[in-house]
């Protein structure tokens, strides 16, 4: 038998991890969850850990169990109103944005650090070396870096995060696309040096090195208000 000392504390973690991912893509309401050994062994933990994570998330109604069917996401019994963000008007707000970024995204790459699990780390290489392959084969892999910071997002175990990188997203694109038409860099400095500000990110994440990671991020983040703004 484990021992409580050993099992809360990996329990509380995959239960974040867990939470963070509920009503994302793949986690919809009455969407079944991934059988017990699959959670497991994506979690890297022992099926006794992932139970007792799963009945803390069932005790509390993010999720249900249907008699020899599994558990499925639960819908949420009121909806706060979604945050409605309006679209980037302006230069100025496209480098507001950027700043705000940085602050968020510089704090979910230092919890992702803390908290990601070994099959985590290798989807993070795998999403990123997606953006090299996109951008190799002529693509704009818009959807490919997106992909990769909300995997950043979901791997900090805080859904708040998660959630306010969906609210984003259209915002997000914005800012991609005009750094990109309007950046003054040739185009494969560019994509080198993006590559290289995602590899030092995931590479400090995949350590656990939390202050690395959101050095790294922020880094990378502010490396896109320079390649705009020239500053």
């Amino acid at each position: 038998m484990i021992s409580n000392g050993t099992v809360q504390p990996l329990s509380r973690k995959v239960y974040e991890q867990l939470l963070a991912l509920l009503g994302t893509e793949g986690y919809a309401p009455d969407v079944r969850l991934p059988s017990e050994q699959m959670l497991a062994q994506r979690f890297a933990v022992s099926r006794p850990v992932l139970r007792q994570a799963l009945f803390r998330l069932r005790t509390e109604g993010y999720i249900y169990s249907r008699k020899g069917s599994g558990s499925f996401v639960r819908a949420p019994i009121a909806l706060a109103p979604a945050i409605a963000l309006d679209p980037l008007h302006s230069i100025p707000d496209v480098r507001h944005f950027l700043e705000f970024r940085c602050v968020m995204e510089g704090e979910i790459a230092a919890l992702a650090a803390a908290r990601i699990t070994a099959p985590e780390i290798a989807e993070i290489d795998q999403l990123r070396v997606a953006i090299d392959s996109a951008l190799a084969a002529g693509k704009s892999a818009i959807e490919e870096d997106i992909a990769l910071h909300t995997a950043f997002a979901r791997m900090s175990g805080n859904r708040f995060f998660a959630l306010t990188l969906a609210a984003v997203a259209e915002q997000t694109r914005f800012s991609i696309r005009l750094t990109r038409e309007l950046s003054i860099r040739p185009v494969f400095d560019r994509h080198a040096e993006v590559a290289q500000e995602h590899a030092a990110i995931t590479a400090a994440i995949a350590s656990g090195n939390a202050e690395a990671a959101r050095q790294t991020m922020t880094a990378h983040l502010r490396g896109g208000i320079k390649r705009l703004f020239g500053q």
